[in-house]
């Protein structure tokens, strides 16, 4: 197992006729966000890579620097598409092969294949039985890592369940950990975080705590509301995104947030505590803004903060997320709270340029 660490200067290689494949182009998170991520850091590059994806939105700017093939796999049930779409690309692929293909998605085709989670390492998280869908899914997930010529893991904890659960060989595994708009997400003036944190009216005399979930259980959110709901402690959680079954004088809910960024810099800490988290870019977006993060240790970008950047927790420790709280607020009453200098307290450089030329010369090398 490799860990990349080469630059963009000599990350540029005579590689031509580049394809990626992908769920979507278009302007939303997760994997679609990656794609249009690396789309951007090819184009910077010179490499006008063919996507290949079920959908496109073509008034996306990425969308002028590929060369695009619509996979329509709608027709399939829905616990299908993925399969549907690995035959489809099949067919295309007959009639031009190109020279190296890097999947962001699931299909057996690739040189590359990106793995962002398992759906194994999801199935037990959960806690959830098998089903015969699950089957199937697991089941491509374990031909698209047999056949790739190299695995890139976006943290070292999802190298280690792509060996634990299909036995992919170190010699194959490379952990590139994923890109943040680092322009993007950049620490506040203290008069602009007073204005935002005004703008949200958010309490002066409590601790802030930010969590940002669209998915509130796989992030974890029973533990926060539970905790939250009872403590006497001088704190509040604020949430952003999917709206909560309750709010008190300790929740607060502040909607779908555009500009997360400067909640997370207004903010004086981040609360990552999900069940099953990859990776977790928050995680690194709020340190990038110079706000700690109280994360829990199963989440992949745990291993990227240091330092005072990190406060961890274990959820199967009964207390550990409360004692991970204590120290918060002591480091508030302390002012110690705020980064200074984010980089210094990430493990590997977030840009999305770096990662892409990692990416690059790891598929040319091939």
């Amino acid at each position: 197992m490799s860990d990349s660490t080469v630059s963009v200067s000599s990350a540029v290689l005579p590689l031509t006729d580049l394809a990626l494949t992908a769920p979507a182009l278009a302007n939303s998170g997760g994997a679609e966000r990656y794609t249009r991520d690396v789309i951007g850091g090819l184009h910077r590059l010179g490499v006008r890579p063919t996507l290949f994806a079920r959908e496109i939105d073509a008034s996306l700017p990425e969308a002028a620097w590929i060369d695009v093939q619509r996979l329509n796999v709608r027709w399939a049930p829905r616990k299908l598409r993925n399969l549907a779409f690995d035959w489809r690309l099949k067919r295309c692929l007959r009639r031009h092969h190109p020279a190296k293909i890097i999947s962001i998605n699931h299909t057996t085709h690739a040189d590359v294949a990106i793995c962002g989670g398992t759906h194994p390492g999801s199935l037990v998280a959960d806690g959830r039985r098998v089903r015969r869908s699950d089957v199937w899914q697991i089941n491509l997930e374990r031909r698209v890592y047999e056949h790739a010529r190299a695995v890139v893991a976006h943290s070292h904890l999802m190298a280690r369940e792509l060996q634990q659960f299909y036995d992919v060989p170190s010699s194959r595994l490379h952990v590139l950990y994923p890109p943040v708009d680092t322009a993007r997400f950049v620490p506040l003036d203290d008069a602009e975080r007073m204005r935002v944190r005004q703008q949200f009216n958010l309490p002066e005399d409590r601790v802030i705590f930010v969590f940002s979930s669209t998915s509130h259980k796989r992030k974890g959110y029973d533990l926060l509301e539970a905790f939250f709901l009872q403590t006497t402690l001088p704190v509040c959680l604020v949430v952003a995104g999917r709206p909560v079954p309750k709010t008190s004088d300790k929740i607060r809910y502040v909607g779908y947030c555009r500009e997360i960024e400067k909640l997370f810099a207004a903010a004086d800490f981040t609360l990552v505590a999900s069940v099953y988290e990859p990776f977790g870019l928050v995680g690194v977006e709020s340190v990038l803004c110079g706000t700690p993060v109280v994360i829990a240790e199963n989440v992949g970008s745990a291993e990227t903060v240091t330092g005072a950047a990190k406060i961890g927790f274990s959820r199967n420790l009964p207390g550990s997320f409360e004692r991970a709280i204590d120290q918060a607020l002591e480091r508030m009453e302390r002012g110690q709270a705020r980064l200074t200098d984010p980089l210094t307290h990430l493990v590997y450089n977030p840009s999305v340029d770096q990662h892409v030329a990692e990416l690059y010369q790891l598929t040319a090398g091939l």
